[in-house]
C-alpha cells in the first residue's frame, strides 16, 4: 500500500465522460503534478474545473476536466484520493493514464484493488466488499436492492451481534478455567446453554432460507421442455423478445443447451431451450446420436432447474416423456390453443406462441413461482457459499460445544465458532481469502 494505484472506472471506449480514479499517499502530488504550475489544489470534496497539463511538456494541454480530491480518510479508500471526470475520447484518456505513470510511485491498479484497500484501511468488511462487486453486476431492481442492502452492513450486523454474543459466552468459560478455585457459578456450561441454544437456532434458521439469496444473485434457471415442435424455441424467442432460438419445422433442430439472461419482473433468470424429448424415436445414425446427446443434456438441465416450463403441442396429446418430468416446480403450458380443437385442460395454460394469446397469463404465473422462491426478504439473505460454508462450520462447532464431554472441549468449539463467524466478515486474520475475493473485480473498482 505504499503505492499510489490509478485507473479508468468507467467502462473503456469513446464516451461522454471518463472518469480515472486515483489512490494513495502521492495522488495530490501528481495532480499538482498535471497542473498549473503553483496552482493551489482544489477544496477537497468540490468538483473543480480544471486544466490538465502534460507534465513533460507543460505548453501541451491534455484536456480541461473536472477533478474532485478527497482527503484521508473521508475517501473510498480511506487513503487520499483524486477523480479525473475527463473527455471521454480514446486520446484523452490515454494522454492522461500516460502522464500519471510517469509520477513517482503511481502505477496501474490490480483489480479490485480500490476495493481492497478500502476492507484494509477499515472502510468496510469483507460482506460489504463483495457487495461492491454485486451492486457493479446487477442487472434487476431486485440484484440492486439486494446488493444495496449487504452493502450497507445488513449481512455483518447479523454476523457481528452473533459473534459478539459468543465471545461473552466464551469469557464467561474461559474465566471458570483459568480461575476454578474462585467463587464462579458452578455448571456453567448449564448457564450458557440457552443462549447458545438461542444462537445455534438463529445460525439454523438463517441458513435454511432455500438459497434465496444466491438465487437472487446468480439467477433464478428456467428451463423450456417438452417434445419435437411443441414450439419450444418459439416460446423462447417471444420470451426473450429476440430470436435467439433456430425455429423449423423439422424435429430435432434443436440439439444443445441455449441460455438466455432475462429480467422478469425485477428478477434476474436464465432461460434455456432443450432438444425435444423423443427418446424412444432415435436411432442410430450418427444424427440421431447427437440428438441423443442432446436429450440427456436437456434431462439433466431439467434436473437442475429451479422452475420447468413444460411444453405440450395443444394439437396432440400429451407425451409421456414430458409428463414424467411434472414435479412442484413445474409449470404446465399447452401451446397452439389457435388451431387446437381439443379440450382444454384446466390444469394447463393454455397459449399460443404465434397470436400472444394466455402470453401475459404465462408471465404472471412465471413471476408469481418466482417471487414464491425468492420469498420475502425482510432480513438479508446469504449470497455467496463462502457464507454458507462458514455459517456450517460455526453451527457444528457450537452443537459439539453443548455436549462436549470437558468444559476444555466446549471452550475450544466455541473458540471455533466465533473464528468462522469472524472469516465471513474479515474480522480474524483471513489473508487467504482475500486474493480470492477480490480477484473477480474489474480494473478500477
Amino acid at each position: 500500500m505504499i503505492d499510489t494505484i490509478y485507473a479508468l472506472s468507467t467502462p473503456p471506449g469513446r464516451g461522454g465522460i471518463a472518469v480515472i480514479r486515483v489512490s494513495g499517499a502521492a495522488s495530490w502530488q501528481g495532480l499538482q503534478a498535471l497542473s498549473i504550475k503553483n496552482k493551489p489544489l482544489p477544496k477537497p470534496r468540490h468538483a473543480t474545473y480544471w486544466t490538465l497539463l502534460d507534465p513533460n511538456d507543460p505548453s501541451q494541454i491534455l484536456d480541461q476536466a473536472m477533478v474532485i480530491t478527497f482527503e484521508s480518510p473521508h475517501s473510498f479508500t480511506g487513503e487520499h484520493s483524486v477523480e479525473y471526470h475527463l473527455h471521454g475520447g480514446s486520446s484523452v484518456i490515454e494522454a492522461v493514464l500516460h502522464a500519471l505513470s510517469t509520477q513517482h510511485n503511481h502505477r496501474l491498479a490490480q483489480p479490485g484493488e480500490f476495493t481492497r484497500r478500502a476492507f484494509e484501511n477499515g472502510k468496510m468488511d469483507l460482506t460489504s466488499a463483495e457487495a461492491v462487486a454485486d451492486l457493479i453486476h446487477a442487472e434487476t431492481q431486485e440484484q440492486r436492492r439486494q446488493a444495496l442492502q449487504q452493502m450497507g452492513g445488513g449481512l455483518s450486523k447479523i454476523y457481528d451481534g452473533w459473534k459478539d454474543r459468543l465471545a461473552r459466552l466464551l469469557a464467561l468459560m474461559e474465566a471458570d478455567l483459568d480461575f476454578s478455585d474462585q467463587d464462579l457459578p458452578d455448571d456453567l456450561i448449564l448457564k450458557v446453554k440457552p443462549d447458545l441454544t438461542d444462537i445455534i437456532n438463529q445460525i439454523s434458521a438463517h441458513l435454511d432460507d432455500n438459497h434465496r439469496g444466491e438465487l437472487l444473485r446468480d439467477g433464478i434457471k428456467l428451463v423450456v421442455l417438452g417434445a419435437p415442435n411443441a414450439g419450444k424455441s418459439s416460446l423462447i424467442n417471444a420470451l426473450a423478445q429476440r430470436d435467439v432460438a433456430i425455429v423449423s419445422h423439422i424435429a430435432g433442430t434443436t440439439r444443445d443447451i441455449i441460455d438466455v439472461h432475462l429480467n422478469l419482473g425485477g428478477y434476474p433468470v436464465i432461460l434455456s431451450d432443450t432438444a425435444g424429448l423423443r427418446p424412444d424415436q432415435l436411432g442410430s445414425s450418427d444424427h440421431d446420436t447427437i440428438e441423443s446427446e442432446g436429450i440427456k443434456r436437456a434431462i439433466q438441465k431439467a434436473e437442475d432447474a429451479d422452475i420447468k416450463i413444460l411444453l405440450f403441442d395443444g394439437t396432440k396429446d400429451p407425451d409421456a416423456h414430458t409428463l414424467n418430468l411434472i414435479d412442484d416446480s413445474s409449470i404446465l403450458v399447452r401451446n397452439k390453443s389457435d388451431i387446437s380443437k381439443q379440450n382444454k385442460n384446466a390444469a394447463q395454460l393454455n397459449i399460443s406462441v404465434k397470436t400472444g394469446e394466455g402470453f401475459d397469463g404465462l408471465l404472471h404465473q412465471l413471476t408469481t413461482l418466482i417471487q414464491s422462491k425468492i420469498g420475502k426478504q425482510e432480513t438479508p439473505s446469504l449470497t455467496r457459499q463462502r457464507h454458507r460454508t462458514a455459517l456450517e462450520k460455526s453451527l457444528q462447532a457450537l452443537e459439539r460445544s453443548i455436549t462436549a464431554p470437558l468444559p476444555e472441549l466446549a471452550a475450544e468449539d466455541l473458540r471455533l465458532a466465533v473464528r468462522h463467524l469472524g472469516s465471513i466478515t474479515g474480522k480474524v486474520d483471513v489473508e487467504d481469502l482475500l486474493d480470492m475475493i477480490f480477484r473477480d473485480f474489474c480494473i478500477g473498482k
